[in-house]
């Protein structure tokens, strides 16, 4: 657990007994924290280790290599270090539940056979897992429509640090929302720096390397699905140690063609609609151009935001 100043965050066991009992913390550590980990989460260890030691070797291709990995969907391709993120360089593809954009992915970088099945695995047990999260939040406030995500795309994001003695204190990555819906992290087991706020003190607190879990973000469309009810958790990487660190993120997305409203469940007299109904590309393209990262890009689309 990553805790500062009495600051907790929950490690919740997917093999709960109960499904109402889990259902009901998984709801409450996204309300509260927009942030959990999660234990007994059915990707196995083996693979789980397998896909570093995967990450590991792709980061190590030559560059002409890597910048064959190109965007699909924009910031879903290679990223060099740049201005913003001196330290970060990141590899990625879009959709990770299709087997031929895995394919794909995997020729771009020239994985190996063992590497394309390995990834081909992990691909579907995370995507696996993000669907069955998203579906205990809606089954945990009554909701009728229980697969809501079914059409939505997932991304996939695998992650290289290059910390330095001269890095030490300095950001990884800025401070940041993700855009989607929820954000299944597969984090560097021996290397902190992940960091996430409290909404309600702004301060800030680890989350701290703990082996064999899942670190799970809730994103800008689950706080417009839910109404305003889920935190789209703000959270920033650090530079702890002068040490390569590595992370692999897969983000279910949200709709990119069709617009997205709250279930009429999340919508009363004493919960007045929020936000316009809006695709996770719109919400995407006002991030982009506007260069909101960290959850502001919300209040352009609140019904007061639009009409300015």
């Amino acid at each position: 657990m990553g805790e500062l100043n009495g600051v907790i965050i929950p490690t919740i066991d997917l093999e709960e007994v109960s499904d109402k009992i889990l259902n009901q913390k998984i709801r409450e550590a996204s309300e509260r924290w927009g942030c959990f980990r999660v234990i007994n989460h059915g990707v196995s260890l083996s693979l789980m280790a397998e896909m570093k030691k995967t990450v590991i070797d792709l980061f190590q291709r030559p560059y002409e290599v890597k910048v064959r990995n190109t965007d699909v969907l924009l910031g879903s391709g290679y990223r060099a270090p740049n201005e913003i993120n001196p330290y970060y360089e990141a590899l990625g593809l879009y959709d990770m539940a299709s087997p031929h954009a895995v394919n794909t992915f995997c020729d771009q970088l020239e994985a190996s056979a063992d590497q394309r099945e390995i990834m081909v695995k992990y691909a579907k047990a995370i995507n696996g897992l993000a669907t069955d999260l998203a579906r205990k939040l809606a089954e945990s406030y009554g909701l009728v429509e229980t697969d809501f995500f079914k059409e939505w795309p997932s991304q996939f994001r695998i992650n290289k640090y290059h910390f330095k003695p001269e890095t030490v204190g300095k950001l990884g990555v800025q401070l940041h929302t993700d855009s989607g819906f929820l954000t299944i992290l597969q984090d560097d087991e021996n290397v902190g720096g992940l960091e996430a706020m409290d909404n309600s003190s702004g301060t800030f607190f680890p989350i701290d390397p703990l082996p064999n879990t899942l670190a799970i973000n809730l994103g800008d469309m689950a706080t417009i699905w839910s109404n305003g009810r889920l935190c789209n958790v703000k959270h920033r990487v650090q530079c702890k140690e002068a040490t390569m660190r590595y992370s692999i993120a897969s983000f279910l997305l949200g709709p990119m063609d069709t617009d997205l409203e709250p279930p009429s469940e999340f919508v009363d007299a004493e919960h007045p609609r929020l936000y316009k109904p809006i695709s996770h590309e719109g919400v995407r393209n006002i991030r982009m151009t506007k260069k909101l990262h960290d959850g502001e890009a919300l209040k352009l689309i609140t019904h007061a935001g639009l009409d300015k």
